[in-house]
C-alpha cells in the first residue's frame, strides 16, 4: 500500500514567533525520534489537539503506550498564536445543530463549559500556569449590518433552557472595554483569556508527566499503512498500532481531507505594554472580546498589559500548500493596526511590537469533522477548528480517543464524525480563484459596511461562492 506522504511545515524563524511564543522563550525540550521505536498510538502533531488527545487516550486507558511526534515544538503552530480566547460553543450552537442536531450540539456545548472549568481547576490545583482570567467574552457590533450577529445562537441557546448569554448596553460596553465604537452585544461571563503559549507548554509538561513519550523536533515524512503503521521522520521510524492526525491546517497534504479542507491565514498584532492606560479606559482585565464583521476582529488585554489584537485577512493557500509566507504577512499586520485605530482611537500613538500570521485549517460547515481515513481503519483525524479551539480540542480529544480505543460511545458516535456527510470544495484552480474573488468581496463589504453604507451588490453575488456562506459572528 502506498505510502500517506506528509509535507514539512516551514518553521518560523524566531523574530516571526508569535508574541505569546518570544514571551515565554518557547522551545522544543523533548529530543528528536532516533532510530526505531514502537508504540501503541502515534499522534502526528504536538497542538491543543494532539496533546488532549494523549492526555484523553491516558485516561481511558493508563496502560497504553502513547507517542507524539511534533514537528516543531509543542504548541508553536495555531495553539501558541492565537488570541488567547477562551469561550463555549454556545456562540457556534446554530452551526453545531445544522451539522449534528439541537440535542447534541447542546451536550457539545454543555463539554465546552466542562473543559473550561477543567481548565480553571488545572491552574488552580498548580497543574498549569495559563494566565486563565474569566473577565468575559463579549461578542459585539461596532456598525448596523453588525447588529444581532448573535440572535440566533442567543434564541436557539435560551429556548433550550441553557441561557448563557447577557445583552449588554452601550454604556456597559465602553465602561468594561473602553471601546467608544461598539455600542451593541452580548457577553458570556464564564468566559474570558488564556497565555495561549504557556497553556501549550503546561500541557506538554503534564503529558510527559503522565507518561506520553514526546519527541519534538520531529516532522513525520510519510506513513505507510499498516497495522502496524510505520511513520517515518528524518532520523527514526516509529511503528504504532494505531494513529491519530491532529496536525491542524498542515493535513491539507492529504488527497482525501482537503477536498473538505481549506486553509486561511490569520494575522495578529501586539503593542507594547500600557497597562495604565488600559485601565484609564476601564478595559477589565481578562475580558475578551469579538466583534461581528466578516473578517472577524478578536482582542484581549495580556496580562501583561499589551492589546493583542487579531483579524483573519482571509488569504488562502493554493491546494493548501503553504509554506514560511504564511508566518508573516507582507502586510505586516497594517490591517489590524488601521482596525485597532478604528476600535481605540486613543490608542493611535501606541507602539506595536509584534506582528505575526499563521494557517488555520477551515471546513465549510465551520465545525470539526473526525473520522478514519478513509481504507485505513487504524488511522484518525480531526480537523477544522477554524479558529476556535481552546475549550473546543478538550471535546475534540474525548472523540479522537473514544475512535481510537474503538469504542461504542456517546463520543464515537458524535454527528461530527463522518467525513462523507460533509461539503466538498471545487477542485483547483477554480477554489483559489473563487477564493480570492470571495477575499476581495469580504475587504469591500467589511469597509462599507463599516461606515454604515451600502456595500456594492457585486459583493453579495460573490460572497455566494464562500464555503459554508451565511455571514459571520
Amino acid at each position: 500500500m502506498a505510502p500517506i506522504r506528509l509535507r514539512t511545515p516551514a518553521i518560523a524563524a524566531p523574530g516571526e514567533r508569535s508574541f505569546w511564543l518570544q514571551d515565554i522563550a518557547a522551545a522544543a525540550v523533548t529530543p528528536p525520534l532516533v532510530g526505531s521505536a514502537c508504540t501503541d498510538v502515534a499522534i502526528v502533531g504536538g497542538g491543543y489537539t494532539g496533546l488532549w488527545t494523549a492526555l484523553r487516550i491516558r485516561e481511558a486507558a493508563p496502560g497504553m503506550r502513547i507517542t507524539i511526534l511534533e514537528a516543531d515544538f509543542c504548541g508553536s503552530g495555531a495553539s501558541g498564536r492565537n488570541g488567547g480566547q477562551l469561550h463555549s460553543w454556545y456562540a457556534e450552537i446554530d452551526r453545531l445543530s445544522a451539522v449534528v442536531g439541537l440535542d447534541e450540539a447542546l451536550r457539545l456545548c454543555a463539554g465546552t463549559v466542562e473543559a473550561i472549568d477543567e481548565l480553571v481547576e488545572l491552574q488552580r490545583s498548580g497543574s498549569i500556569a495559563m494566565d486563565l482570567r474569566l473577565g468575559g467574552w463579549m461578542w459585539t457590533a461596532s456598525a448596523r449590518a453588525q447588529e444581532g450577529a448573535w440572535t440566533r445562537a442567543v434564541q436557539i441557546t435560551a429556548a433550550a433552557g441553557a441561557a448563557r448569554f447577557r445583552t449588554l448596553t452601550a454604556a456597559e460596553i465602553a465602561r468594561r472595554c473602553g471601546s467608544p465604537v461598539s455600542y451593541a452585544g452580548v457577553v458570556e461571563e464564564h468566559a474570558g483569556t488564556v497565555h495561549p503559549a504557556k497553556l501549550a507548554r503546561g500541557l506538554r509538561d503534564l503529558a510527559l508527566a503522565r507518561g506520553v513519550e514526546i519527541h519534538e523536533s520531529s516532522p513525520v515524512r510519510d506513513i505507510s499503512p499498516g497495522p502496524p503503521a510505520t511513520l517515518r521522520t528524518a532520523r527514526g521510524e516509529l511503528r504504532a498500532q494505531k494513529v491519530v492526525l491532529a496536525a491542524n491546517a498542515w493535513l491539507a497534504a492529504l488527497p482525501q481531507l482537503r477536498r473538505h479542507l481549506y486553509v486561511v491565514d490569520s494575522q495578529l498584532i501586539a503593542t507594547e505594554p500600557i497597562a495604565d492606560r488600559l485601565d484609564q479606559m476601564g478595559w477589565e482585565p481578562g475580558l475578551a472580546i469579538c466583534d461581528a464583521q466578516q473578517q472577524v476582529l478578536y482582542y484581549q488585554r495580556s496580562r501583561s498589559g499589551r492589546v493583542v489584537f487579531g483579524r483573519g485577512s482571509g488569504g488562502i493557500a493554493f491546494r493548501g500548500d503553504f509554506g514560511a509566507g504564511f508566518n508573516r504577512h507582507p502586510e505586516r499586520g497594517q490591517h489590524n493596526v488601521r482596525e485597532l485605530h478604528r476600535v481605540y482611537p486613543g490608542l493611535a500613538g501606541v507602539r506595536v511590537d509584534h506582528d505575526w500570521a499563521g494557517p488555520i485549517d477551515c471546513v465549510p460547515e465551520q465545525v470539526p469533522v473526525f473520522d478514519h481515513l478513509a481504507g485505513h481503519p487504524d488511522i484518525v483525524f480531526g480537523m477544522g477548528f477554524n479558529g476556535s479551539g481552546i475549550a473546543q480540542t478538550p471535546v475534540a480529544g474525548r472523540i479522537l480517543a473514544s475512535l481510537v480505543l474503538g469504542r461504542k460511545d456517546a463520543w464515537s458516535r458524535s454527528g461530527l464524525v463522518g467525513l462523507a456527510r460533509r461539503a466538498r470544495l471545487p477542485p483547483e484552480p477554480w477554489r483559489y480563484v473563487g477564493a480570492q474573488l470571495v477575499r476581495q468581496a469580504i475587504r469591500c463589504k467589511n469597509d462599507a459596511e463599516i461606515r454604515n453604507a451600502g456595500a456594492p451588490a457585486w459583493t453579495r453575488l460573490a460572497l455566494r461562492l464562500m464555503p459554508g456562506s451565511r455571514g459571520d459572528r
